[in-house]
């Protein structure tokens, strides 16, 4: 494997290209799936935007640099105000902070009660939207009877080790399974935490709207239904998902998210309110009306072997796709809720397995490898953050 920053572009044309979602049920397709700063359940929003430029067919990425190595089983990633970088480690349940200038590495501390095995562990991290007042950092996590989302107190006037309160559950009861377990967890621009589930393997459960896994699920801060949800009663946002492992919000605050297939297909959805995704009776795009009606269509899928994704974010008018068993970078140019062009594949088999990548506030990129999850082939200094200026 080379380790240099040269890029790998890859045109993927033969890549199922589907605008927008499907007919029949919930919103018009292109409407605007994210809920609004007012936490209500957004309206279909204009495609394109006229306030957003489209990016070009075809972009960059280069490596600007290594900040921090010898991470063990990385997975969640969390910036704070300023740039520095949480970071939680799936097989251990420690949180360090990374440094954004120099890559220094801080332990916080271990999350109590985490019970690592197959695809579970430590997995999604989140600052609270208010983090410069109270300081919360929000989890996602197995432990040896389900997952579950908590939050602690950061406290960094505390030795290093010892800087996490004690974790206050909010939200528990998500099934857990060895493989399947979702994990993560963002802040919307309408402030609510949402949060990708799996559904464990169980397949029905992704259909049963009464259970949180194969969903996106979206709550308040405290780990109540939020308001506008489509169940006033309930945290469910839209369901039929089998395993989501990426969440990022465009300029126009749509959300997105990335998905694993089972032998067919990967998916990229548009994600909107109360739609349903299809998974068992559908994967990737329907084919010919034999499906019926009603399930919302991915906008891109991929071959597995191509992609198998994990972290998404959002950076210069693109989507950015970790993959991990196609171990390469996706960039997917947006126009509104369509793709430019096919997706650009960057960085293939350069790094390694790509577990999260989250955009900086400058616009670059921070790309974190995942070689130390049982599945990888680790190299010196393996696992690592990478910087990224994209394009």
């Amino acid at each position: 494997m080379q380790r240099r920053s040269r890029i790998a572009v890859l045109a993927a044309a033969s890549l199922l290209l589907v605008a927008g979602c499907s007919s029949g049920g919930g919103p018009a397709a292109g409407g605007g799936g994210s809920a609004g700063p007012g936490g209500r359940a957004g309206t279909a929003s204009p495609s394109p935007s006229s306030s957003v430029v489209v990016p070009p067919a075809k972009g960059t990425v280069r490596v600007t640099g290594t900040v921090a190595t010898g991470l063990k089983s990385p997975w969640g990633v969390a910036p704070l105000p300023g740039g520095d970088l949480l970071v939680g480690e799936r097989d251990t349940g420690r949180i360090v902070r990374v440094a954004a200038h120099g890559g220094r590495v801080t332990g916080l501390g271990s999350v109590p009660g985490v019970a690592p095995g197959g695809e579970g562990g430590l997995l999604g991290l989140a600052v609270s939207s208010s983090f410069g007042t109270d300081h919360q950092v929000y989890a996602y996590f197995t432990t040896a009877s389900d997952n579950r989302i908590a939050r602690m107190i950061y406290d960094e006037r505390r030795q290093p080790g010892n800087q996490l309160g004690a974790p206050n559950t909010i939200f528990k009861g998500i099934p857990k399974g060895r493989f399947h377990n979702g994990g993560r967890i963002a802040f919307g621009p309408d402030r609510m935490l949402y949060a990708g589930t799996g559904e464990t393997g169980d397949k029905p459960l992704a259909q049963d709207k009464r259970s949180p896994a194969g969903k996106i699920l979206r709550m308040t801060p405290d780990g109540e239904p939020a308001h506008g949800n489509p169940e006033p009663d309930s945290v469910v946002y839209d369901y039929g998902h089998r395993n989501v492992q990426g969440l990022a919000w465009d300029a126009d605050k749509r959300l997105w998210a990335s998905e694993f297939g089972q032998d067919a297909w990967d998916e990229l959805n548009l994600i909107e309110p109360g739609r349903n995704y299809g998974w068992p009776q559908v994967e990737g795009k329907r084919k010919g009306g034999a499906v019926p009606p009603g399930y919302a269509d991915p906008v891109l899928v991929w071959k597995p072997a191509d992609a198998s994704p994990s972290g998404l974010a959002y950076a210069k008018g693109s989507l950015w796709m970790a993959s991990l068993r196609g171990q390469r970078l996706w960039r997917i140019a947006l126009n509104g809720t369509k793709p430019v062009a096919a997706p650009q594949a960057f960085l293939t088999g350069e790094y390694g397995r790509l577990r999260t990548v989250v955009a900086a506030a400058d616009g670059a990129l921070w790309l974190v490898t995942g070689n130390t999850d049982g599945r990888g082939t680790p190299h010196k200094g393996d696992d690592r953050i990478l910087r990224l200026e994209v394009s």
